[in-house]
């Protein structure tokens, strides 16, 4: 028997089974895919680490996440500064100072605070929907041509649908900066994500292919502890209802060029281009392959069996997760984590700092 089953190998899955290991504990993962790493997999093609499940750019402000993921991988300088195309006219993202003067044709941070002042006029009291809320913080231009439409297919409905909660702030930089990100530390692991899992797992059985609730029965004797990272209405066969995704659809092309949009990212922020963002995978390790490979990210309405992206946090699956979090909670020798088990949008240090809590609190407490 085993100390621990690890049920799912992303991230959280892989940091704490390799805890696990390290406090000298013997551990089995599973994983439904036929890979391991879950949502950061990436596939190689000529050379080009192709970020499968979209674009993964680790960001953190936590020196001991930073330390810990360095004692595995290598990670290169890569900086996230996307590019936003509304009708063929290129901004840069985050809005700053560069976006401003492609929009207004200004030269100082005050002229772009004027403007912005200006137009966050037109809406007075209390926004009542998402598109009230971004104009009362960006100001009518910026909220046409690089949120609404972008917004709008993310969450397949109107921004005057969406309640306002969504969008709590707008970061606005009045400096020429176009890194994506304010985190201290930045990067792609030289030679992909996969290099990174593959550490994390050195020396644990991982069984691919074998989806654990439909042969539970089989496991059920496996381990002493379960630790799992799958959906977690699924876990208790939705029996208090279903929780709501959004997601994502993923079409690949290889291209015989060298460079394509010379930019990791380019969103998509007209609601009439059916894809969110294009994707140029070689950007992220600075490749100089003779070839491409680019993805184009549809958003795509979610239906269960299928990959589960972005949670819909509004107060409905609020209420029905705290229900299956209560039901979770009286599960004997289970832990949930992760993203779809704690039903939260996770960035990657987050995933990594709750997994190693997690682990500090079972294998340690």
């Amino acid at each position: 028997m085993y100390d621990y089953l690890v049920v799912g190998s992303g991230l959280f899955g892989a940091v704490f089974a390799h805890e696990a290991k390290q406090a000298g504990k013997s551990v089995l993962v599973l994983e439904r895919r036929a890979h391991a790493g879950g949502n950061v997999y990436c596939e190689q093609k000529d050379g080009i680490n192709i970020h499968k499940y979209g674009a993964h750019i680790f960001h953190t402000s936590y020196e001991d996440v930073w330390q810990y993921v360095n004692q595995f991988v290598t990670f290169n300088n890569f900086i996230n500064s996307p590019v936003a195309n509304y009708q063929g006219h290129l901004y840069n993202l985050p809005f700053n100072m560069n976006t401003f003067r492609e929009l207004w044709d200004i030269v100082t941070p005050a002229q772009a605070k004027a403007i912005i002042a200006e137009q966050r006029k037109v809406i007075t009291g209390e926004p009542r929907n998402l598109e009230e809320q971004a104009i009362s913080l960006v100001g009518t231009d910026i909220y046409t041509k690089l949120i609404k439409g972008y917004t709008e297919k993310q969450w397949g409905r109107s921004c005057t649908e969406l309640p306002s909660f969504i969008i709590k702030r707008l970061p606005v930089r009045y400096t020429f900066d176009n890194n994506y990100f304010n985190d201290r530390y930045q990067g792609i692991p030289v030679g992909g994500y996969n290099k990174l899992i593959e550490a994390l797992l050195e020396g644990i059985e991982v069984r691919t292919g074998v989806d654990y609730l439909r042969e539970r029965a089989a496991y059920r004797d496996t381990a002493k502890t379960v630790v799992y990272t799958g959906s977690i209405d699924k876990y208790f066969d939705y029996k208090l209802g279903q929780l709501e995704y959004r997601g994502l659809r993923f079409e690949t092309e290889r291209l015989e060029e060298e460079n394509h949009q010379g930019v990791a990212v380019v969103n998509y922020t007209e609601r009439e281009v059916p894809y969110t963002r294009i994707i140029e995978h070689k950007h992220f390790e600075f490749g100089t392959q003779p070839v491409t490979y680019i993805t184009r990210e549809y958003p795509a309405d979610w239906k269960r069996g299928e990959e589960a992206y972005y949670p819909v946090n509004n107060a409905r699956n609020q209420e029905l997760y705290a229900q299956y979090a209560a039901l979770a909670q009286a599960e004997n020798h289970v832990v949930f984590g992760g993203r779809l088990a704690e039903y939260k949008y996770y960035d990657m240090d987050d995933v990594i700092k709750s997994a190693l809590e997690c682990a500090k609190a079972h294998l340690h407490g």
